[in-house]
């Protein structure tokens, strides 16, 4: 059956709802903003109606059997997957679905140390024990780059019956691994294939990106399409193909933290925005490729700066490069990333994703305009020429820890108690210390804190940085387990 993929039938739900001007003596208790005026004369009237409730026409998203349900199936289709699921809570809730719907408690899964945060939640929830494995780091960058398949062959060999193999698919900077490579090692032991696409929503839609988890057969897979796709914050999508994992297990799992009261807008830019990416992706794409590789090669004209991209194919464990991650290395102006993002925002007013010790990176994605990515590099330049290229930064890395002591599960349930940042080398980690963005645990529950992520965040703290996960919002305190 052919399918029409230019259809919004949630959207077109919803406005025919507005349109009736229905009398609500339903919730949410605004009223279609009449109860919160200052917010309703901020971002306008129309907004506010749209924030609507479940009923009968508009479906419900805990057991959708009409508008929603055809909306996730139009979506579903522009993915090339068997089934989707509308996501209200980011992607941190896909994430935590398929690892709860592949895990058991006591089940292992093998997992990059690299993973997000979310992660180390699924696998509370689940039960399930992590088997991390390290992916490969890009020595000049500092930065980790994709999961090599020789090191998957070995932890699937070393854990036979494991469950599952979770990749990130691309990372943060838009490395991916040999995805295809993996499933196909991962489902001839029977094990299911979970992928983070958190960035690579947009990957889909243009032929010059990686390839994605449905692409290459993946079980599951969750993707932020208000990332790089174009919905709002916190909408995201949960994407299925294959009967390994069944869709009952799915919306089981879904269910356990999925709200009762999603959100209709949100609901509604994701309609909107895979009719776009389905219908006009290719076009909208391309032009956003054309931006990236436009600033990608002014930035690199310039001295001490190197905005890397395809050519680190072939290197690290990356199999494929995701052009509209503009990754940019600044250790030869002497300065941090952390510091040039500072710089940007306070002297001209850009604002990037993220930063580290060596490295900012800005998203190129559907709504950027060519004077946005000249008025990046046009500040780039400017402080290029004032940098002390003389004193490059000594390269940093995100430790390494694979002693994984008891399961994180277990570590988040056990007594704890608090010790301080510089005493805590040796102990067991009775909570998680993760920079955000990117949100990659530095320390994770369970683990025995070396002194070299004691020595990392304190850097951290320095620069700092955005540091998250801990009770004492000064880190200078970290719980570990004892009483």
């Amino acid at each position: 059956m052919r399918i029409n993929q230019n259809r919004t039938p949630l959207f077109d739900a919803v406005r025919k709802y507005i349109d009736d001007d229905v009398v609500p003596f339903h919730v949410p208790g605004h009223k279609q903003g009449r109860g919160l005026r200052e917010l309703t004369d901020y971002i306008g009237e129309m907004t506010l109606r749209m924030d609507v409730n479940g009923m009968e026409d508009l479906d419900y998203a805990n057991n959708p059997t009409g508008v929603i349900m055809e909306a996730q199936k139009l979506m579903a289709h522009a993915f090339g997957a068997d089934h989707s699921y509308f996501l209200v809570n980011g992607t941190t809730s896909g994430v935590q679905t398929m690892i709860l719907s592949a895990c058991e408690p006591g089940s292992r899964i093998i997992i990059p140390r690299n993973a997000h945060k979310s992660t180390i939640g699924g696998i509370i929830l689940s039960g399930a024990m992590p088997v991390y494995i390290q992916p490969e780091i890009n020595a000049e960058l500092g930065i980790a780059m994709g999961v090599s398949v020789d090191n998957v062959k070995k932890a699937i060999k070393q854990n036979p019956h494991a469950k599952a193999v979770f990749v990130i698919n691309p990372t943060y900077y838009g490395m991916t691994s040999d995805l295809k490579s993996i499933v196909r090692v991962a489902h001839m032991h029977g094990m299911a294939v979970l992928a983070d696409e958190a960035h690579g929503a947009h990957m889909s839609f243009h032929d010059d990106f990686p390839l994605t988890a449905m692409e290459v057969g993946a079980d599951m897979s969750a993707a932020s399409i208000h990332k790089t796709g174009g919905s709002l914050t916190q909408s995201s999508v949960l994407l299925s193909r294959g009967g390994l994992i069944t869709q009952d297990r799915i919306k089981q799992s879904l269910g356990l933290t999925f709200t009762s009261s999603a959100s209709y807008l949100l609901m509604c830019s994701l309609d909107i925005a895979r009719k776009q990416l389905a219908v006009n992706g290719e076009e909208l794409l391309e032009e956003t490729l054309g931006i990236a590789r436009w600033a990608r090669n002014e930035i690199n004209a310039m001295d001490g700066l190197y905005a890397f991209g395809r050519e680190l194919i072939g290197k690290d464990g990356c199999a494929d490069f995701d052009e509209t991650k503009l990754g940019i290395n600044i250790k030869r102006l002497g300065y941090t990333g952390y510091q040039v993002e500072a710089m940007l925002r306070e002297r001209f007013n850009i604002q990037v994703e993220m930063s580290d010790f060596h490295n900012i990176l800005a998203i190129i994605s559907l709504g950027d305009r060519r004077e946005d990515a000249a008025a990046l590099v046009s500040a780039l330049k400017e402080l290029s020429l004032v940098s002390n290229m003389d004193t490059p930064a000594n390269v940093v890395s995100m430790p390494d820890s694979l002693e994984m002591i008891i399961s994180p599960r277990d570590a988040f349930y056990n007594a704890k108690k608090s010790v301080r940042l510089g005493d805590a080398a040796g102990e067991i980690a009775g909570e998680m210390v993760m920079a955000y963005p990117p949100g990659i645990p530095v320390i994770c529950l369970g683990e025995r804190i070396t002194s070299d992520m004691v020595d990392y965040i304190k850097l951290l703290k320095e620069q700092r940085c955005q540091l998250q996960g801990t009770s004492d919002p000064k880190v200078d305190y970290i719980r570990v387990l004892g009483s």
